[in-house]
């Protein structure tokens, strides 16, 4: 295990930010390594970052197994793949602002076990997504409140960074249990991290997509309540037919 970060990027189909956001991170944290986790674009982002790896050794790109997909699942496949001390998760949208990465690495670098970013304002979020996220984090909450689990103001961000040698011994015990095809890996490992892991909170500015198209829509409901337990599933099922 090296020491350093590595910033873990899922994309799918991000071509119009994927060059910028290496460009950003590069320029404000050289030291850090950035892993790209494809989710077999279709688009010129693997080209794109093909070429900036070219010039720069601590970029790396992988293609996933195509019958994987899901943003969660890439996260998790980021996770394992760090060769580094520390992780941190962003979006290549620039919604999650490079800036944020200075907090989330201090309180990493201070100790944490997992630092997450905590939105400021979520204006930024469509009126749907909005409803989403609030209640996805109800949900959320509740189901590692019952679990006697630690918990965090915004488990819906997706920005959130860890420590490397804890996550990955719980991804491979608890993978198997993990909502692959979900959109909020965070809310997997909190739900099978140790209790006595030390969570620290950042806030940070939501910004606006620059370029592309969110990939998240009204399923990811139905998504969150596969993840709180039996019941949640038994729900998300009954709601999903009664939909279809």
């Amino acid at each position: 295990m090296q020491n350093g970060c590595t910033v873990i990027l899922p994309t799918y189909n991000e071509a119009e930010n994927i060059g910028n956001m290496i460009a950003c991170i590069r320029e404000t944290y050289p030291e850090f390594h950035i892993l790209v986790m494809d989710d077999n674009s279709k688009d010129d982002t693997k080209n794109i970052v093909e070429k900036i790896i070219e010039n720069d050794g601590n970029v790396r790109f992988i293609t996933r197994d195509i019958n994987d997909k899901g943003l969660s699942a890439s996260i998790i496949h980021g996770i394992v793949e760090s060769r580094t001390e520390f992780f941190i998760n962003m979006d290549s949208d620039f919604q999650h602002p490079v800036s944020a990465l200075k907090d989330i690495y201090e309180h990493l670098t201070n100790d944490a076990d997992l630092v997450i970013g905590v939105r400021n304002d979520r204006t930024a979020l469509s009126f749907g997504r909005w409803v989403s996220s609030w209640m996805g984090q109800a949900l959320a909450c509740f189901t590692l409140k019952f679990s006697g689990k630690q918990s965090s103001k915004d488990i819906m961000s997706g920005l959130f960074g860890g420590r490397t040698e804890v996550f990955t011994p719980v991804i491979g015990e608890y993978e198997k249990y993990f909502e692959r095809t979900g959109f909020k890996a965070l809310f997997d490992l909190l739900k099978f991290a140790p209790n006595d892991i030390r969570i620290e909170e950042t806030l940070f500015d939501f910004g606006e997509r620059q370029g592309g198209e969110s990939k998240i829509g009204s399923k990811i409901i139905f998504s969150i309540l596969r993840q709180c337990g039996r019941l949640g599933k038994f729900t998300a099922s009954v709601l999903s037919k009664v939909k279809g």
